[in-house]
């Protein structure tokens, strides 16, 4: 039986009542998004919780936590609860598709690690296929509500495949949203990209951002930009 929670640094995540486990693709995007100019956050999609907790250990920003799985949204509530920033997170039950009118322009950052598995043969679990396919909430969709909550100084960070970027930045800039940076993940330095984190800024840029992040040096040894990047969170580092 797989261990039922995950120890960071300064904080607890359990995972076993979510449909999706803490992986390196939250861990990432957490570590990753810019929070330095925040004062209202939006995690779309929060599982466990993970992503909101990482930003709250390093920003001072009010974190509005939401996901359209009761199980997830409970055991998120748990950890936070757990956490030594309880009073700066709130987490609901809610669609995306759906958010309150009064959310619109409201947040400084919007960050989700969203459903991407549209091609994957799914699981018989149906909590584990809306966490992990886009049935429910398509990429359109998501941008949709995305712009509608952010400010005029907002962003969106997201972690997506690699292979699903081009079409996911052509879908944001019909939203006026624009790339501001762009790391494409690999797991080892021969090996091609399978995630990319992107920064998509509701003001326009003048150039975007572009570098990439190896994993592994070589097989179980974290490369040193991974460990400089997550060194405030994971224990091992």
């Amino acid at each position: 039986m797989s261990n039922p929670y995950f120890k960071f640094k300064q904080f607890t995540v359990f995972h076993d009542k979510c449909a999706m486990k803490v992986g390196t693709d939250g861990a990432l995007l957490g570590a990753w998004t810019d929070v330095s100019r925040s004062g209202r956050v939006l995690d779309v999609g929060t599982g466990s919780g993970l992503i909101a907790l990482m930003l709250a250990q390093r920003s001072e920003a009010d974190i509005v936590a939401i996901d359209v799985d009761a199980d997830a949204v409970e055991q998120a509530r748990e950890n936070v609860e757990r956490s030594p920033w309880k009073g700066r997170i709130s987490v609901e039950l809610l669609d995306a598709r759906r958010m309150p009118e009064e959310w619109n322009g409201c947040f400084d950052t919007v960050v989700s690690n969203p459903p991407y598995f549209v091609e994957d043969v799914k699981s018989p679990s149906g909590s584990r296929n809306r966490a992990r396919h886009a049935d429910g909430l398509d990429f359109g969709s998501l941008l949709d509500g995305v712009r509608k909550v952010l400010s005029d100084e907002g962003a969106f960070s997201v972690v997506l495949p690699a292979e699903t970027a081009p079409d996911f930045t052509a879908l944001a800039m019909r939203r006026g949203l624009c790339l501001k940076r762009q790391t494409w993940v690999r797991t080892k330095p021969e090996g091609s990209p399978k995630r990319v984190l992107l920064e998509l800024s509701v003001r326009p840029v003048l150039r975007t951002e572009v570098d990439s992040l190896v994993i592994e040096s070589r097989p179980r040894e974290y490369s040193p930009e991974f460990t400089e990047l997550l060194r405030p969170y994971y224990l091992a580092l």
